[in-house]
């Protein structure tokens, strides 16, 4: 799966996705790097064919308002540390991508995993 890491997000989630055969790149790796506007950010992952992930509502904002993306990740967590966060996703991370089988936007929280219709 290809996805797309968001600012709030370590960088070395994307460097461990690439690690475990998916194909991902943090907005560090663009030319604005963390400061590339969302739709930008947008624009390319959906060229691309990427996942967004993030833990930004405005993201869900648009993709319910403008419907884009066209593939959504909430990481609806909270403040945890990112070791915590890492946890989470690597536990959830097969159910997340054959969620994407079914549907365009997923939400990880630290109690529930949410497919949305």
């Amino acid at each position: 799966m290809r996805f797309l890491i968001d600012a709030q997000l370590p960088r070395r989630l994307a460097a461990s996705l690439n690690a475990r055969g998916h194909d991902a790149i943090h907005t560090l790796d663009l030319p604005l790097g963390n400061r590339t506007p969302d739709r930008e950010i947008i624009a390319l992952a959906d060229r691309q064919a990427r996942v967004v992930v993030t833990k930004d509502d405005d993201f869900v904002q648009s993709f319910l308002v403008n419907d884009a993306p066209r593939r959504l990740l909430l990481l609806s967590t909270g403040n945890i540390s990112n070791a915590h966060l890492e946890r989470l996703f690597w536990t959830n991370l097969d159910t997340i991508v054959h969620g994407f089988d079914t549907c365009r936007f997923v939400e990880l929280s630290q109690h529930a995993l949410l497919i949305h219709e």
